[in-house]
């Protein structure tokens, strides 16, 4: 029987490594939602279709006949931006989540995938848990309004899964990179900055900060084989799951790694004056082990090495 599966930011990052995935598999029929960022053509069992999804009428449209959403669309940024901009993680993502909740418990969608974040986790230097978060405690400043957006989107998730039949899975993922990630320099995560700085640089590198922060890691494909087992294994109408490498990078031994994976032979310098999120988070995994049997495949050193090679090959 065949799926028909709505994916929204398609032409975004994780989206576009759904697509290529989903798109291989015969059993679904995907209609591909973007918004700003040009389609690809309609093909094989994809229909690409234009959509504000901050407009009620548009996700309306989109919604029908759905079976499944995996809802990727979201207004993203790097450092920069929510050091100085925090405003802009908040209010369009709350009110396209809220659209589609509510119009997959209208249309009786079988399941939803949301992906959260981590950031309303407290720094630590111990694998954290699902449960470890505590709504008591202040998340960072420098997260506030993204975190609390983002809880409520997760409780929202759970609301919608107590009205209906409709499985939600809401997943705190860990810093995710891989093939087309943002790699320009205003608007990319650490991972993609520093993979343009190391790859344009001739003899130096400068790093934001002290480096000394340090973050989960994972490569997109083990987010994407997340999105499948959950999609085939989840049993409960709703769940929240914590989805990363389960261990913690310095961004100064990130920085050390990509140079080295590159052959080239740079100084490393570090700008104090750059923004920068002194943190410690990385996650524990074991409830997607437990309950969907998945754990991330790609070390750090294979995802560098990869990524460096898809970068080499498709960016200009």
């Amino acid at each position: 029987m065949t799926e028909k599966i709505l994916l929204c930011g398609a032409t975004g990052f994780i989206g576009r490594n759904l697509l290529e995935r989903f798109a291989k598999k015969q059993e679904c029929e995907i209609v591909a939602v973007y918004n700003k960022k040009p389609s690809g053509e309609d093909k094989n069992n994809i229909e690409w279709v234009k959509a504000d999804l901050c407009n009620p009428d548009d996700v309306r449209r989109v919604m029908k006949g759905v079976d499944v959403v995996l809802q990727f669309a979201a207004t993203t940024s790097g450092a920069k931006d929510i050091s100085t901009k925090p405003y802009i993680h908040v209010t369009d993502n709350a009110i396209m989540n809220s659209y589609i909740f509510r119009e997959a418990y209208e249309q009786k969608v079988k399941h939803v995938i949301f992906p959260s974040c981590t950031v309303m986790y407290q720094s630590s230097e111990t694998g954290l848990k699902e449960d470890d978060f505590n709504g008591n405690n202040e998340i960072h400043s420098k997260y506030f309004g993204v975190g609390n957006t983002k809880v409520y989107l997760e409780k929202m998730c759970d609301f919608y899964s107590r009205l209906s039949d409709i499985k939600f899975t809401a997943l705190r993922h860990s810093n995710i990179y891989g093939p087309y990630d943002k790699y320009d320099l205003e608007r990319s995560h650490v991972f993609g900055a520093t993979m343009t700085k190391v790859i344009k640089a001739e003899d130096k590198i400068v790093v934001w900060g002290s480096g000394e922060e340090k973050r989960d890691f994972l490569h997109v494909d083990d987010l994407v084989n997340f999105v499948e087992l959950a999609l085939l294994k989840q049993e409960s109408n709703y769940e929240l799951f914590n989805v990363g490498l389960g261990k913690a990078c310095s961004i100064k031994d990130l920085v050390m790694s990509i140079v080295k994976s590159s052959g080239k032979d740079l100084e490393i310098e570090h700008d104090l004056d750059k923004p920068t999120i002194k943190t410690s988070l990385f996650l524990d995994c074991s409830k997607s082990k437990e309950k969907l049997g998945w754990e991330p495949q790609v070390s750090l050193e294979e995802g560098i090495e990869r990524t460096l090679k898809w970068h080499r090959e498709n960016i200009r």
